[in-house]
């Protein structure tokens, strides 16, 4: 209908307006492809805005998580944008763990559709994330070699969080800005126009908890974190709680694992993408068991998992002493 072509007219051309004019991004392919990312995040509004029915696929994603029905059609709505796009050429997701062909363009798509579901039914937040990288394949690839990434966190507001390397903007530096999705869905507007995280800040997020049952040093940590009056700032979603950091530019996020409670965070879908945003926003990264950057890791594996720590420099060094040192 007509109504629908114009929300979407709107959202397009007020989109690639901030993309174009106040981030420089002068490479046209990747204002379409990040548009499409946009749309795909308003297809997916829609789509959990209507959610009534909380049935499942009766299918298992690789990830050993049952597949809701809505899984696969948030998975079919990212798939539709980024086909529409043109420039695209393999995505993979959580929910299609191969290297699919997706048309000829000069990209290639790694993300995980609804991350969260565990926790959709009660209508906590949930997100989106999307990684970009240059070329034909993700097979191979490092965390480095994205072009851009964004997360779009689904809560009261829709809100859409992109990260640009220096070499994908005009303006001479890394950046990571916010947009909303506002005036009924129709239009796209800056609600942050830089993220920048600060060095310390006594905000945390302890994910995968109860691996300090048998992993000593993080339950050192967290309990230095408890002595030390650190808030707590945790849902059980990946997402909500890493844009928590963004949205009070500080904090620390951890998903530590264990013999008893592996690392379920993927490398390519969450790890990749996300760590491009926090290191544009001038935070730290770090795999969870050894000093390095989680943009350094390799991509040997699409299903290849890891546990992790995001935050602001002074928070993340902290995490490698408590963690690291003998």
């Amino acid at each position: 209908s007509n109504t629908i072509m114009s929300k979407e007219g709107s959202r397009v051309s007020s989109l690639t307006e901030i993309l174009s004019t106040q981030y420089k991004v002068e490479d046209a392919n990747l204002v379409k492809a990040l548009v499409s990312l946009g749309e795909a995040s308003a297809s997916i509004t829609t789509l959990l805005t209507n959610y009534t029915k909380h049935t499942y696929a009766g299918t298992q994603n690789q990830s050993g998580d049952d597949q809701l029905d809505l899984d696969i059609d948030c998975d079919n709505a990212v798939f539709a944008a980024i086909k529409s796009s043109n420039t695209f050429s393999i995505a993979a997701s959580e929910e299609t763990p191969v290297e699919t062909n997706v048309g000829t363009g000069p990209f290639s798509l790694g993300f995980d559709p609804l991350d969260g579901s565990s926790i959709i039914d009660s209508n906590f937040s949930v997100g989106s994330i999307f990684g970009i990288w240059p070329g034909k394949g993700v097979l191979g690839r490092t965390g480095r070699e994205q072009v851009a990434s964004a997360v779009t966190l689904y809560g009261p507001r829709t809100t859409f969080c992109v990260a640009l390397p220096i070499a994908s903007t005009g303006l001479g530096k890394d950046i990571t800005f916010e947009i909303t999705l506002t005036k009924d869905a129709t239009t796209w507007e800056v609600s942050r126009d830089e993220i920048e995280i600060k060095a310390s800040g006594k905000v945390f997020a302890p994910g995968n908890l109860r691996a300090s049952n048998d992993n000593e040093k993080y339950n050192t940590l967290i309990q230095h974190w408890i002595s030390e009056r650190y808030t707590l700032r945790y849902t059980g979603g990946m997402v909500p709680d890493v844009y928590h950091i963004f949205a009070k530019s500080k904090g620390v996020f951890t998903n530590v694992s264990s013999e008893k409670a592996k690392a379920k965070l993927r490398l390519l879908y969450e790890v990749a993408p996300m760590g491009l945003i926090v290191e544009c926003a001038g935070g730290l990264t770090t795999h969870e068991a050894y000093d390095q950057s989680v943009l350094d890791e390799k991509i040997d594996d699409l299903d290849k998992r890891l546990g992790v720590c995001f935050g602001g420099s002074d928070e993340v060094a902290k995490y490698k002493k408590f963690m690291f040192e003998k």
